[in-house]
């Protein structure tokens, strides 16, 4: 591969990648993209629209679109289907990504190193069910960038729009947890969608509840001291299936059953309502108070949190480096972590 000048002066379209040829005879066919082909094929899979990728780039929607075919024609390869409802990455898209990303993240080290122009705004996009330690990791994370610029996204997401964000590769790696109950549902998706679950640690079943709750005294506690306090759970919207619950046991039966959207609100209603919610049992006083305690629930249970990735695409160092502030974070709490990455 040789990387040429050509003579157009525009930032980001005066360098060409060449490939391909025939050296031994007079005849060369080249094919050629540019770094700026790259950039706006990059940035049309983390918006998950061309439009929206047009707007964030300044750029007219049409001139865009004619950016993209012409990378497709000169690589000979679909990378993007197109539907009404917006585009998605075809399994060689998925593929070409991971190399753009890598070849625009060399592409400014030779820039900051050689021609001292200004480093590139950091990425990294997240996915996670709803964990405080997740997100204290990402604090961390962003806490410990030394990037003048950064653009971070950090998605609290329901269990399918994880699968379908790191699919698509709109995140770089997503949070969830697997039990006995939907360990087989959840492998064959990722399976169908070329990802890989890796585990981090392993759970003992907690409840979260209000420290002022009655049962916020007990050393543990059972299925049926819980009887007659409201079950808070995420609802999953589209796919709300008890394989994509976020809460083990999410097949037995309660009398008062409340779902909810986001973590503030569960909170809100452990504490106005007495309500509890079943979860891993790390719980983050930095970001959720001192009113939320954790009481280990009494069940032949248990919860493997991971992270999930793209079979094909090697994570960006700072993907990398967010993994290492979650293991960070949760072994404080004394759980074994499991070192894969």
């Amino acid at each position: 591969m040789v990387v040429e000048k050509s003579n157009e002066t525009a930032a980001g379209r005066n360098r060409r990648i060449f490939w391909g040829g025939n050296t031994a005879g007079c005849v060369r066919e080249e094919h050629e993209m540019t770094l700026q082909q790259l950039k706006y094929f990059i940035e049309v899979a983390n918006c998950g629209s061309i439009n929206k990728a047009a707007e964030r780039l300044f750029i007219a929607q049409p001139s865009l679109s004619n950016a993209l075919r012409e990378l497709e024609t000169e690589i000979g390869h679909e990378l993007l289907t197109r539907t009404p409802r917006g585009i998605s990455l075809t399994t060689d898209g998925a593929e070409f990504l991971g190399y753009a990303r890598q070849v625009i993240e060399q592409s400014s080290l030779l820039e900051q190193r050689w021609l001292n122009k200004k480093p590139s705004r950091r990425l990294c996009s997240i996915s996670t069910q709803h964990y405080a330690f997740a997100v204290n990791a990402f604090v961390n994370m962003v806490k410990k960038t030394d990037a003048e610029e950064y653009e971070y996204t950090l998605r609290e997401a329901r269990t399918f729009e994880i699968v379908e964000d790191v699919k698509n590769l709109r995140s770089e790696l997503g949070i969830l947890y697997m039990n006995n109950f939907n360990r087989q549902v959840l492998e064959k998706l990722l399976r169908e969608n070329n990802l890989t679950f890796h585990p981090l640690f392993t759970a003992v079943p907690h409840v979260f509840i209000s420290t002022s709750n009655p049962l916020a005294r007990k050393k543990h506690v059972t299925l049926e001291d819980l009887a007659d306090y409201p079950r808070l759970s995420f609802e999953q919207g589209d796919y709300n299936s008890f394989y994509f619950s976020e809460e083990i046991l999410s097949t037995e039966y309660a009398k008062k059953d409340i779902h909810v959207g986001d973590r503030a609100t569960i909170f809100n209603l452990m504490i106005g309502l007495n309500g509890y919610t079943i979860s891993t049992g790390i719980v983050s006083a930095d970001l959720n108070g001192d009113n939320i305690t954790a009481v280990p629930l009494r069940v032949n249970d248990s919860i493997e949190v991971g992270w999930i990735s793209h079979k094909d695409i090697q994570l960006s160092r700072q993907a990398a480096m967010y993994l290492e502030e979650l293991k960070t974070v949760v072994a404080e709490y004394g759980v074994d972590i499991k070192n894969e990455l």
